[in-house]
């Protein structure tokens, strides 16, 4: 059974970590007891800062024979809860932060190793100066850190071209709920001796194992780039628009990004800087970004010749091409401040889906009228990587409106919103993964077997269920006994 920490157990971490390993200050603990979107508040009697994967081993060992339960912890920048401690004060945080080295860095292998606490910026940049691309983008990767981007397995930006986390990873070293280390940081790009064991652990939520360290792909450094705000004919136009370019382009389309009208007005009226690149104002606009390569003056000339042929045809009613470096930011500044835009103007209800590209339309007005039927006057803020179907179905309350009775109508929307997704072939999770909030949707939207699979897996990898209790898989402790 999961056992309560008591002062002689933090005595036996302080005997494997340093003086800064172990924190029990009210004051030190805090900032690791609620997420990024305030949604839980839990409580630790100690968060836990190993520096090396012998340390968080060892600490994994002791948990296992007290029967500790262990929440690992990133950057914080989750939107599910998933490294959150619960309110008992039972689970031990184990922060990964101070396992932040660069291992190496293979130019000719097109690889880099880093420690799971490393910062996504950081290995951006040690990408970048071997002349190398490490195509994770994220709102947050001046924070987030990369255990936390694979546990979730976060996709970003540039999934389109590069694919998600899971698509970025040759090899991964995991310390499992026992101790064991499993050293699998081959850099391989074929490799077919036995299961790949690195899948379970990428997206897993640290409810399995926790990761310490990965081998990542690098690829190319691009040498420019062509990037275009479009503003669009409907959301049908979307979809063509991205088929075509992909098609005429060869596929050098990396970025491609639904934005609403109200979007636009949000980041607008809220965030210092954000401007509109277009004159009218129009229901719908794209953001796309072409990736080129150093010998990309003919591929440049392709892109735009690709522009004015939708614009000429009203696929694309009108366009801003960014003219430099500080338009191109600015564009990627507008995408990446809708969230926090939208939490100045107020509360909001979130979902984070998926459905196959040429399902997207009809996602957005089927689920668009169930939500104002359930609150009318209800304001739609749907955005997006609709490059690979996933679509950020976000709703901020009418105007005027109480802002606790909006949210008391959450558990109606979400149920409304979850099942046309799943009806359509989607997912209820694209993006931010499980953790605590959709824990309890995950075994209705999910069939029998795979749920049952799921639970099969906990239960082998994890038979005391210490590691992140509450979180993808509820299992009861008797269940885990």
């Amino acid at each position: 059974m999961i056992r309560d920490p008591e002062p002689g157990h933090i005595a036996r971490f302080r005997a494997i970590l340093d003086d800064r390993g172990v924190l029990t200050q009210a004051d030190q603990i805090a900032p690791y007891l609620t997420d990024f979107r305030d949604l839980y508040r839990g409580s630790t009697t100690a968060v836990l800062r190993p520096r090396s994967t012998a340390e968080v081993a060892a600490v994994m060992r002791v948990c296992t024979e007290l029967n500790i339960p262990v929440v690992p912890h990133g950057g914080n920048t989750g939107y599910c809860g998933g490294a959150t401690p619960d309110e008992s004060g039972r689970e031990i945080v184990l922060s990964l932060e101070r396992l932040d080295r660069i291992r190496d860095v293979d130019p000719l292998n097109f690889t880099l190793t880093a420690e799971a606490g490393c910062v996504l910026a950081r290995i951006q940049e040690a990408a970048a100066s071997a002349d190398r691309l490490y195509p994770l983008s994220l709102g947050s990767e001046g924070s987030c850190q990369l255990g936390g981007t694979l546990a979730t397995n976060a996709g970003g930006t540039a999934v389109l071209r590069y694919g998600n986390s899971r698509d970025l990873v040759l090899g991964l070293e995991v310390v499992l709920p026992d101790g064991q280390v499993v050293d699998g940081l081959r850099a391989l790009r074929k490799d077919n001796l036995g299961y790949d064991l690195k899948q379970l652990f990428i997206g897993s939520e640290g409810t399995l194992g926790i990761i310490t360290a990965a081998v990542l792909k690098l690829f190319p450094l691009p040498a420019a780039h062509v990037t275009a705000m479009l503003a669009l004919r409907d959301v049908e136009a979307a979809v063509e628009l991205l088929s075509r370019a992909r098609q005429y382009t060869g596929d050098l389309v990396t970025t491609f990004e639904l934005l609403p009208r109200i979007a636009v007005d949000l980041t607008t009226r809220h965030i210092p800087g954000v401007r509109d690149f277009l004159e009218a104002e129009h229901d719908w606009y794209a953001m796309v970004e072409f990736s080129l390569p150093p010998s990309g003056q003919t591929q440049r000339e392709l892109v735009e010749e690709f522009l004015m042929e939708a614009l000429e045809q009203g696929v694309v009613i009108d366009a801003a091409l960014a003219q430099s470096e500080a338009d191109r930011q600015a564009m990627w500044r507008m995408r990446e401040s809708i969230p926090e835009a939208q939490r100045h103007e107020g509360v909001s209800v979130k979902h984070d889906v998926s459905v196959p590209l040429s399902s997207v339309p009809g996602l957005i007005a089927e689920a668009g009228a169930a939500v104002r039927d359930l609150v009318p006057g209800v304001r739609l803020v749907a955005y997006g990587h609709i490059g690979d179907g996933n679509l950020h179905f976000n709703l901020s309350p009418p105007v005027g409106a109480d802002e606790q009775e909006f949210l008391a109508q959450a558990g109606a929307v979400h149920e409304a919103v979850y099942r046309i997704v799943s009806a359509r072939g989607g997912s209820i999770a694209a993006e931010h993964g499980v953790g605590r909030l959709k824990r309890d949707a995950l075994s209705r939207f999910r069939s029998g077997a795979e749920y049952d699979l799921m639970v099969r897996l906990k239960q082998s990898l994890d038979p005391q269920g210490i590691m992140n209790p509450g979180k993808v898989i509820q299992i009861d402790d008797a269940d885990s006994a």
